[in-house]
């Protein structure tokens, strides 16, 4: 049966590298994308061209510039999403969120053994990465739930990476993020399949992937070096491979895919050297 509801496209970390790939690829798909971003003035110009783009691949974009592990800031744009939703009900459409992809890479990049206690993992580092890379998932999961948004068919997606389970020098307090999130995303599985909500969760681990995520990595060059080196297909991962993933996992007929991490690498993950 055709889905004839009105298809959005919650992105969390829209304005760049996975996000802004998984965003243009859904809106030329036909959905149409609510963006969330943390932009400073340098990078607004870029935020503009990935909304000219949606926009020209016949979609609409409504983006918001905001921290998305803020509980206040995400009260106040799920505020903007329900009256955009009440503008299509009032011209007879029925709008859901079909697609939410929880793709936030802001943490902290320092070991947890330092002389210096200022250079290493501290509280203030470990709880503020935890919240933002892995926490904010489940509040905004439970947000968009309890105010309906999240109609039969609809797909969560977070990105994890290689890093929840191997081990980089300056990687740990992310590490453990990504550790997490993958067991939030078991939960909201579990939990969401129980409710018989109709609402799928899977964690999409990608390869090492060019991003403006990972070009903040201190071990950025050996990083790609090794990944380069293992990936059988010989290339890296690119973003555009992350979005036509999980553009293939939100078609129709895919809902029981649950609860899953789900890599995205060409063979790179399973490739010992």
């Amino acid at each position: 049966m055709t889905d004839a509801r009105e298809r959005w496209a919650l992105i969390l970390g829209a304005s760049s590298g996975m996000g802004e790939a998984t965003a243009l690829a859904l809106a030329h798909a036909g959905y149409r994308i609510f963006g969330i971003h943390l932009d400073f003035r340098a990078g607004l110009a870029h935020v503009e061209e990935v909304r000219a783009a949606i926009e020209a691949a016949g979609s609409e974009a409504l983006f918001i510039n905001m921290n998305a592990a803020d509980d206040e800031k995400r009260a106040t744009a799920l505020a903007a999403l329900r009256e955009r939703f009440d503008r299509s009900r009032a011209d007879g459409r029925e709008p859901y969120v079909r697609v939410v992809m929880h793709s936030l890479a802001f943490g902290s990049l320092v070991p947890f053994l330092t002389e210096d206690p200022k250079a290493g993992a501290d509280r203030r580092k470990m709880e503020m990465t935890q919240d933002v890379m892995a926490n904010s998932l489940v509040y905004w999961a439970q947000d968009l739930w309890r105010g309906g948004f999240l109609g039969q068919g609809a797909r969560v997606f977070a990105m994890t990476s290689e890093g929840s389970s191997r081990v980089i020098p300056s990687y740990g307090v992310v590490s453990s993020a990504k550790a997490a999130l993958e067991s939030h995303v078991r939960q909201l599985a579990m939990e969401f399949a129980r409710l018989g909500s109709g609402v799928s969760v899977n964690a999409i681990r990608a390869g090492v992937t060019l991003t403006p995520a990972l070009m903040r990595i201190p071990e950025k060059d050996e990083i790609i070096a090794a990944a380069t080196r293992r990936n059988p297909t010989g290339r890296m991962t690119t973003p555009q491979d992350v979005a036509a993933t999980i553009v293939a996992l939100s078609a129709e007929g895919v809902d029981f895919v649950n609860g899953e991490v789900i890599g995205v690498d060409g063979g790179e993950f399973i490739t010992g050297s």
